[in-house]
């Protein structure tokens, strides 16, 4: 921790600031939902995997798989602060999540953008896309119903596909942050959506590196709708 500080202060004052209005208003850990609210209420983002060489790897991806699949219509379950979306090439997009500060900040940044809309999660109407996406986000639902909840509006709000961006693994080694819980989310998928098969997994470029403290523990899992 004392290293990340470091990192941010070095990166300049505004991220400074950020970082210490963070720290500040951090709480002790309740339940998935209010973290990710105190957190955007706070100044905080969506994360490291949002950000520098991770995002543009994920953008390259994603970008190429709805290119080549001729893609139409995308849904983002937690798109967060909108950095990583600012690297999308989506034709269709609504982006939901659950804190009403991230959904500002994404409506603000794509003001002048028609073809992305973004909701709260809690006002979710039933809509689909040919592709709905889960980036970052599986990892960080602790709560068992949270998480079956969220996978099945996942699979059953997608038309054609669903690409997940997350850890597949039931460790959770000691000293694991409270809001993360790693998860083999592929059983579930398989006991749970008959209908739909692993397409392709690809590797993440970028490998969480522990003496670093850098990359990311994610891998893509990419899943199409059979039948």
């Amino acid at each position: 921790m004392k290293q990340v500080m470091k990192n941010i202060l070095l990166a300049g004052p505004v991220a400074g600031r950020i970082y210490r209005r963070w720290i500040k208003h951090q709480k002790p850990f309740q339940d998935s939902e209010s973290y990710w609210n105190d957190r955007y209420e706070a100044g905080g983002n969506s994360g490291d995997g949002s950000y520098n060489q991770c995002a543009r790897f994920k953008a390259e991806i994603l970008n190429t798989f709805v290119l080549e699949n001729g893609i139409r219509s995308v849904i983002e379950y937690g798109s967060g602060d909108g950095n990583q979306l600012s690297l999308a090439q989506y034709p269709q997009y609504i982006g939901f999540d659950v804190s009403p500060n991230a959904i500002a900040r994404c409506v603000k940044r794509f003001s002048n953008d028609a073809s992305k809309t973004f909701k709260l999660l809690a006002a979710y109407g039933g809509e689909t896309a040919e592709l709905t996406l889960s980036l970052d986000v599986i990892f960080h639902l602790v709560e068992e119903t949270v998480f079956a909840v969220y996978m099945n509006l996942l699979f059953d709000s997608s038309e054609k596909f669903v690409v997940i961006y997350s850890s597949d693994s039931d460790e959770n080694p000691e000293g694991t942050a409270a809001h993360v819980r790693h998860r083999k989310f592929s059983e579930w998928i398989k006991d749970n959506k008959t209908n739909w098969k692993l397409l392709k997994q690809i590797p993440n470029r970028y490998p969480f590196n522990a003496e670093s403290n850098s990359g990311s523990f994610a891998d893509f899992y990419i899943y199409s709708k059979t039948g």
